[in-house]
Protein backbone atom coordinates (compact mmCIF):
# COMPACT_ATOMS: atom_id res chain seq x y z
CA UNK A 1 0.00 0.00 0.00
CA UNK A 2 2.62 2.63 -1.22
CA UNK A 3 0.49 5.91 -0.47
CA UNK A 4 -0.96 4.64 2.60
CA UNK A 5 1.45 2.35 5.51
CA UNK A 6 -0.29 0.18 8.12
CA UNK A 7 1.64 -0.56 11.50
CA UNK A 8 0.87 -3.10 14.11
CA UNK A 9 1.48 -1.50 17.59
CA UNK A 10 0.65 -3.57 20.41
CA UNK A 11 -3.12 -3.52 20.74
CA UNK A 12 -2.83 0.04 18.61
CA UNK A 13 -3.36 -0.12 14.48
CA UNK A 14 -1.54 2.43 13.11
CA UNK A 15 -2.85 4.27 9.68
CA UNK A 16 -0.43 6.57 8.07
CA UNK A 17 -1.35 8.82 4.66
CA UNK A 18 1.76 8.48 3.12
CA UNK A 19 2.28 11.03 0.14
CA UNK A 20 4.81 13.10 2.42
CA UNK A 21 5.98 14.94 -0.99
CA UNK A 22 2.51 16.15 -1.30
CA UNK A 23 1.37 16.95 1.75
CA UNK A 24 -0.35 13.56 1.78
CA UNK A 25 -2.64 15.16 -0.64
CA UNK A 26 -5.41 12.02 -2.10
CA UNK A 27 -4.54 10.39 -5.28
CA UNK A 28 -6.78 7.69 -6.73
CA UNK A 29 -5.38 4.96 -4.91
CA UNK A 30 -5.58 6.47 -1.27
CA UNK A 31 -8.88 6.07 -0.68
CA UNK A 32 -9.13 2.20 -1.16
CA UNK A 33 -5.82 1.89 0.87
CA UNK A 34 -7.53 3.61 4.03
CA UNK A 35 -10.36 0.97 3.83
CA UNK A 36 -7.97 -1.73 3.44
CA UNK A 37 -6.18 -0.59 6.06
CA UNK A 38 -9.20 -0.39 8.11
CA UNK A 39 -10.16 -4.00 7.48
CA UNK A 40 -6.97 -4.95 8.44
CA UNK A 41 -6.69 -3.37 11.94
CA UNK A 42 -10.86 -4.38 12.02
CA UNK A 43 -9.80 -8.02 11.68
CA UNK A 44 -7.33 -8.35 13.61
CA UNK A 45 -8.30 -9.36 17.01
CA UNK A 46 -5.29 -7.80 19.28
CA UNK A 47 -5.92 -4.43 17.75
CA UNK A 48 -8.17 -2.29 20.42
CA UNK A 49 -8.19 1.09 18.66
CA UNK A 50 -6.65 2.58 15.93
CA UNK A 51 -4.82 6.03 15.06
CA UNK A 52 -4.89 8.08 11.75
CA UNK A 53 -2.31 10.28 11.22
CA UNK A 54 -0.52 12.19 8.21
CA UNK A 55 3.34 11.63 7.43
CA UNK A 56 5.77 14.93 6.73
CA UNK A 57 4.29 18.58 7.38
CA UNK A 58 0.31 17.63 7.46
CA UNK A 59 -2.35 15.79 7.93
CA UNK A 60 -3.37 15.58 4.64
CA UNK A 61 -3.78 18.81 2.09
CA UNK A 62 -6.92 17.41 0.08
CA UNK A 63 -6.83 15.94 -3.43
CA UNK A 64 -3.89 16.37 -5.05
CA UNK A 65 -5.13 19.37 -7.83
CA UNK A 66 -2.16 18.71 -10.09
CA UNK A 67 -3.44 15.24 -11.18
CA UNK A 68 -7.35 16.57 -10.88
CA UNK A 69 -7.33 20.19 -11.87
CA UNK A 70 -3.99 21.15 -13.66
CA UNK A 71 -3.19 18.36 -15.81
CA UNK A 72 -4.77 19.31 -19.24
CA UNK A 73 -8.33 17.98 -20.48
CA UNK A 74 -10.61 15.23 -18.86
CA UNK A 75 -9.79 13.20 -16.02
CA UNK A 76 -11.44 11.12 -13.69
CA UNK A 77 -12.96 14.40 -11.38
CA UNK A 78 -14.00 16.03 -14.60
CA UNK A 79 -15.53 14.27 -17.98
CA UNK A 80 -15.75 16.07 -21.47
CA UNK A 81 -19.30 17.39 -21.49
CA UNK A 82 -21.42 16.55 -22.05
CA UNK A 83 -20.59 14.38 -18.59
CA UNK A 84 -22.02 11.47 -16.96
CA UNK A 85 -23.44 12.27 -13.28
CA UNK A 86 -23.62 8.63 -12.48
CA UNK A 87 -19.94 7.63 -13.72
CA UNK A 88 -18.62 10.35 -11.58
CA UNK A 89 -21.07 9.44 -8.50
CA UNK A 90 -19.87 6.11 -9.04
CA UNK A 91 -16.63 7.08 -8.08
CA UNK A 92 -17.14 9.43 -5.36
CA UNK A 93 -19.41 7.74 -3.94
CA UNK A 94 -16.39 5.14 -3.90
CA UNK A 95 -14.50 7.09 -2.10
CA UNK A 96 -16.77 8.41 0.46
CA UNK A 97 -17.85 4.70 1.40
CA UNK A 98 -13.40 4.28 1.67
CA UNK A 99 -13.45 7.25 3.88
CA UNK A 100 -16.42 6.10 6.03
CA UNK A 101 -14.90 2.93 6.76
CA UNK A 102 -13.33 4.68 9.73
CA UNK A 103 -17.07 5.94 10.72
CA UNK A 104 -18.48 1.97 10.24
CA UNK A 105 -15.27 0.15 11.49
CA UNK A 106 -16.37 -1.96 14.56
CA UNK A 107 -12.86 -0.42 16.49
CA UNK A 108 -12.76 2.87 17.05
CA UNK A 109 -10.55 5.49 15.16
CA UNK A 110 -8.40 8.54 16.76
CA UNK A 111 -7.14 11.39 13.96
CA UNK A 112 -4.13 13.01 14.80
CA UNK A 113 -4.11 16.31 12.71
CA UNK A 114 -1.17 18.43 12.58
CA UNK A 115 -0.32 20.61 9.68
CA UNK A 116 -3.83 21.12 7.36
CA UNK A 117 -6.57 19.06 7.15
CA UNK A 118 -7.86 20.82 4.39
CA UNK A 119 -10.68 20.04 1.53
CA UNK A 120 -10.86 16.42 0.89
CA UNK A 121 -8.35 16.13 3.70
CA UNK A 122 -11.05 17.09 5.94
CA UNK A 123 -13.47 14.43 5.01
CA UNK A 124 -11.37 11.69 6.01
CA UNK A 125 -10.02 13.56 9.51
CA UNK A 126 -14.34 14.37 10.40
CA UNK A 127 -14.92 10.41 9.73
CA UNK A 128 -12.79 9.24 12.37
CA UNK A 129 -14.41 8.75 16.09
CA UNK A 130 -12.26 11.19 17.66
CA UNK A 131 -10.14 13.75 16.48
CA UNK A 132 -7.47 15.32 18.04
CA UNK A 133 -5.84 18.44 16.63
CA UNK A 134 -2.45 20.78 16.78
CA UNK A 135 -3.52 24.22 18.22
CA UNK A 136 -1.64 25.90 14.96
CA UNK A 137 -3.47 23.25 12.08
CA UNK A 138 -5.69 24.24 9.80
CA UNK A 139 -8.89 22.93 9.03
CA UNK A 140 -11.66 23.51 6.61
CA UNK A 141 -13.65 22.68 3.02
CA UNK A 142 -12.31 25.53 0.74
CA UNK A 143 -13.51 24.02 -2.09
CA UNK A 144 -17.10 24.90 -1.05
CA UNK A 145 -16.38 28.31 -2.61
CA UNK A 146 -16.13 26.69 -5.88
CA UNK A 147 -15.45 22.82 -7.34
CA UNK A 148 -16.65 21.18 -4.09
CA UNK A 149 -19.03 20.15 -1.87
CA UNK A 150 -17.63 17.66 1.24
CA UNK A 151 -18.94 13.89 0.04
CA UNK A 152 -18.96 12.87 3.61
CA UNK A 153 -21.27 15.71 5.31
CA UNK A 154 -19.33 15.19 8.83
CA UNK A 155 -19.99 19.24 9.30
CA UNK A 156 -23.75 18.92 9.98
CA UNK A 157 -23.68 16.35 11.99
CA UNK A 158 -20.85 17.42 14.52
CA UNK A 159 -21.31 21.26 14.32
CA UNK A 160 -25.00 21.75 13.75
CA UNK A 161 -27.00 23.70 11.21
CA UNK A 162 -25.95 26.87 11.78
CA UNK A 163 -21.79 26.34 12.72
CA UNK A 164 -22.18 24.11 9.91
CA UNK A 165 -23.76 26.80 7.59
CA UNK A 166 -20.71 28.89 8.72
CA UNK A 167 -18.01 26.89 7.71
CA UNK A 168 -19.50 25.71 4.23
CA UNK A 169 -20.84 29.01 2.83
CA UNK A 170 -17.34 30.61 3.45
CA UNK A 171 -15.03 27.78 2.69
CA UNK A 172 -12.76 29.31 5.48
CA UNK A 173 -10.07 27.74 7.34
CA UNK A 174 -9.82 27.39 10.63
CA UNK A 175 -7.28 26.67 13.52
CA UNK A 176 -7.50 23.45 15.25
CA UNK A 177 -7.98 25.75 18.62
CA UNK A 178 -10.83 27.47 17.01
CA UNK A 179 -12.02 23.80 15.41
CA UNK A 180 -12.02 22.77 19.47
CA UNK A 181 -14.32 25.65 20.66
CA UNK A 182 -16.35 24.85 17.98
CA UNK A 183 -16.97 21.89 18.60
CA UNK A 184 -15.84 20.59 15.45
CA UNK A 185 -13.22 18.51 17.19
CA UNK A 186 -12.44 16.74 20.58
CA UNK A 187 -9.84 18.60 21.28
CA UNK A 188 -6.95 21.20 20.84
CA UNK A 189 -3.40 21.32 22.24
CA UNK A 190 0.09 22.32 21.49
CA UNK A 191 1.84 21.15 18.73
CA UNK A 192 4.96 19.75 21.02
CA UNK A 193 1.83 17.78 23.57
CA UNK A 194 0.24 16.26 20.45
CA UNK A 195 1.50 13.33 20.37
CA UNK A 196 1.59 12.47 23.73
CA UNK A 197 -2.09 13.38 23.95
CA UNK A 198 -3.25 11.17 20.94
CA UNK A 199 -1.20 8.23 22.64
CA UNK A 200 -2.78 8.55 26.10
CA UNK A 201 -5.69 8.69 24.85
CA UNK A 202 -4.99 5.49 22.52
CA UNK A 203 -3.79 3.90 25.61
CA UNK A 204 -6.78 4.31 27.73
CA UNK A 205 -8.69 3.39 25.13
CA UNK A 206 -7.09 -0.03 24.26
CA UNK A 207 -7.34 -1.26 27.88
CA UNK A 208 -10.85 -1.31 27.28
CA UNK A 209 -12.11 -5.02 25.69
CA UNK A 210 -12.47 -5.45 21.87
CA UNK A 211 -16.34 -5.96 22.09
CA UNK A 212 -17.42 -3.42 25.20
CA UNK A 213 -15.69 -0.27 22.60
CA UNK A 214 -17.64 -2.00 19.59
CA UNK A 215 -20.88 -1.43 21.34
CA UNK A 216 -20.07 1.81 22.48
CA UNK A 217 -19.16 3.04 18.90
CA UNK A 218 -22.27 1.35 17.48
CA UNK A 219 -25.01 2.65 19.72
CA UNK A 220 -23.70 5.96 18.80
CA UNK A 221 -23.29 5.92 15.92
CA UNK A 222 -26.79 4.72 14.96
CA UNK A 223 -28.11 7.75 16.20
CA UNK A 224 -26.31 9.79 13.84
CA UNK A 225 -27.10 7.07 11.20
CA UNK A 226 -31.07 7.44 12.42
CA UNK A 227 -30.66 11.30 11.62
CA UNK A 228 -30.30 10.31 7.69
CA UNK A 229 -26.45 10.30 7.42
CA UNK A 230 -26.42 7.79 4.18
CA UNK A 231 -29.51 10.07 2.58
CA UNK A 232 -27.04 13.33 2.99
CA UNK A 233 -23.82 11.41 1.73
CA UNK A 234 -25.73 10.53 -1.66
CA UNK A 235 -27.33 13.91 -1.77
CA UNK A 236 -23.55 15.35 -1.11
CA UNK A 237 -21.49 13.37 -3.67
CA UNK A 238 -23.93 14.10 -6.34
CA UNK A 239 -23.77 17.52 -5.40
CA UNK A 240 -19.71 17.31 -5.63
CA UNK A 241 -20.16 16.07 -9.09
CA UNK A 242 -22.01 19.00 -9.92
CA UNK A 243 -19.92 21.18 -8.64
CA UNK A 244 -16.89 20.28 -11.00
CA UNK A 245 -19.45 20.27 -14.01
CA UNK A 246 -21.02 23.82 -13.67
CA UNK A 247 -19.91 26.37 -15.55
CA UNK A 248 -18.14 27.76 -12.75
CA UNK A 249 -16.18 24.49 -11.86
CA UNK A 250 -15.65 24.15 -15.56
CA UNK A 251 -13.80 27.96 -15.44
CA UNK A 252 -12.05 26.84 -12.04
CA UNK A 253 -10.61 23.92 -13.92
CA UNK A 254 -9.74 25.73 -17.06
CA UNK A 255 -8.07 28.21 -14.70
CA UNK A 256 -6.26 26.01 -13.19
CA UNK A 257 -4.48 24.33 -16.30
CA UNK A 258 -3.90 28.22 -17.03
CA UNK A 259 -2.15 29.75 -14.59
CA UNK A 260 -1.76 26.55 -12.10
CA UNK A 261 -3.93 25.07 -9.26
CA UNK A 262 -1.50 27.15 -6.75
CA UNK A 263 -2.64 30.79 -8.27
CA UNK A 264 -6.49 29.03 -8.88
CA UNK A 265 -6.86 28.35 -5.33
CA UNK A 266 -5.42 31.26 -3.85
CA UNK A 267 -7.64 33.50 -6.18
CA UNK A 268 -10.58 30.82 -5.13
CA UNK A 269 -9.61 31.36 -1.28
CA UNK A 270 -9.23 34.99 -1.04
CA UNK A 271 -12.33 36.15 -3.28
CA UNK A 272 -10.66 37.78 -5.86
CA UNK A 273 -12.34 35.85 -8.68
CA UNK A 274 -15.62 35.81 -10.15
CA UNK A 275 -15.88 32.08 -11.25
CA UNK A 276 -19.36 32.88 -13.11
CA UNK A 277 -18.05 35.64 -15.45
CA UNK A 278 -14.83 34.35 -15.54
CA UNK A 279 -12.62 37.23 -14.42
CA UNK A 280 -10.38 38.72 -12.26
CA UNK A 281 -12.95 40.55 -9.70
CA UNK A 282 -11.67 44.50 -10.06
CA UNK A 283 -10.07 45.86 -7.14
CA UNK A 284 -12.29 48.94 -5.03
CA UNK A 285 -10.72 52.07 -6.04
CA UNK A 286 -9.35 53.98 -2.74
Amino acid sequence: MSHVAYEKDGRIGRIILNRPDVMNAISMEMPGQIAAAVAEADSDPDIHVMVLSGAGDAFCAGYDLMAFAQTDGPNPGVQDMPWDPMKDFQMMWANTQDFMSLFRAMKPVICKVHGFAVAGGSDIALCADLTIMAEDAQIGYMPARVWGSPTTQMWVYRLGMEKAKRMLLTGDKISGREAADMGLVLKAVPAEALEDEVEALAARMASVPVNQLAMQKMVVNQAIEAMGLNETQRLATVFDGITRHSPEGMNFKARSEAVGWKQAVRERDEGTFDWTRNIEIPKPNR
